[in-house]
This record gives C-alpha cells, structure tokens and sequence, in this order.
C-alpha cells in the first residue's frame, strides 16, 4: 500500500492509496474521524473501509486532515478539512480519469465533511456515512441530498444518540430521487468495538446491491 503526499490548500496532506487493477476502477475516499480527539487515517473503522473498498476493486485513498500525523497546517473545525477532501479528491481523481463511480465513506467527523464534500461535487454518486455527528453538527445542508447512500449506527452509541441519527435518515429518506438506507446495528458502540464485521457486512451488502465496484478480488 503506497504511501502518498499530496497538495492540500495548506500544505502537504499524507495519505495511503491502493490503486485499482483496472484502468476505469471506480474510486472512493475514506474520510477519519476528529483530529483533536485522536482521528488519523489508520483509525479501525477508516482502515477497514479502506480495504473493503480495495477488495471491490477500487481505487482507494485515506488520508490525513490538516495537522494530524505528517499533513501539515492546524485545525480548522471543519472548514479547512472540507477543501483537504477536496484536494484529496481531485488528486486521487488526476490518476483515475475514466473512473466509473466515485464514492466518500466517512466515519464520525469525517462523516460529517463526507456529506458536505457530497453536496460540492457532483460526480459523487454514493456515500457510506459511519456514525455521522447529528447531535454535534449542522445537517441542513442536505437539502437536497443529491445522491444515494447509507448511514449506520450502533444502537449503544454513547457519543451520537441514535435518536440523533434516526431524525437526520428519516428526513433524508423523504427526498425523491435518491434512496437513503439506515442500519441501526444492536449493541454497537460509536467505534463498533465487538461489531466491527457486523458493521462491514451491512457496508458490504449496499455496495452489493449497488453493484458498486469491479470485483476484482473474486473474480481472480
């Protein structure tokens, strides 16, 4: 797995990139969760993602916000990790020209910076949103949300109500044009400790009946 430093709108931004075998993989970008409470690209879930999207098929790329690890510059509650995701896209997307999806998965924070990375780029075709921060963070924003996705949750998730996140698919779900999936996953907490693979199989089973990815990994 190729260490990567890219140009981010601070500095230099460091990643992990997996290239997918074939020429038009699809692609996708795993987004951690808050800098100042510990989040980095090798967080369980964000490397689990990561992989999973790499077993499809995919080109991958996690990555570190402003200021965490090797990524230059300082927090920037959102804002300036915002446009390192752009950047972070728009530079996984210069080696993959003739992608045929282009995906966000994010987990908790990176949840969060997914969704609005969704609204600024059309050619977002999916999301995978892990924990997003209802009870923390201004969803508005989705209005409306312009693809189709899925949000999971753990049931015993201390950090985000459940309740919290029930509200934000509920109101996602009456939008036309798009279908939204919400899968609430019993007992696991906000970093599905003990539910991890219960967590990856119910990712796993939308991008399946999303037919999303190539697949490759089965088919060799």
């Amino acid at each position: 797995m190729p260490e990567v430093i890219f140009a981010g709108p601070e500095g230099r931004l460091e990643g992990r990139y997996q290239p997918g075998k074939d020429p038009n993989a699809p692609v996708a970008i795993v987004l951690h969760p808050h800098p100042q409470f510990g989040g980095t690209m090798n967080n369980k879930v964000v490397y689990n993602l990561f992989y999973l999207f790499q077993r499809r098929g995919f080109s991958v790329l996690r990555f570190n916000f402003r200021g965490v690890g090797r990524s230059q510059g300082v927090f920037d509650s959102g804002v300036g990790e915002l446009s390192d995701a752009a950047s972070a896209l728009d530079w996984l997307q210069s080696f993959n020209k003739n992608a045929t999806e282009t995906w966000v998965a994010g987990f908790s924070f990176g949840a969060w910076i997914g969704m609005q990375l969704l609204m600024r780029r059309p050619e977002i075709n999916g999301f995978i949103s892990v924990a997003p921060p209802a009870n923390m963070y201004d969803f508005t924003f989705l209005a409306p949300c312009p693809a189709s996705g899925l949000i999971v949750n753990g049931s015993a998730d201390k950090i985000v109500p459940p309740g919290d996140i029930k509200k934000l698919a509920d109101k996602l779900k009456l939008q036309r044009g798009i279908t939204v999936e919400h899968t609430l996953i019993d007992g696991a907490n906000h970093f599905f400790e003990k539910h991890m693979d219960e967590m990856l199989g119910t990712v796993e089973n939308y991008l399946d009946s999303r037919n999303a990815g190539v697949r490759l990994a089965e088919a060799s």
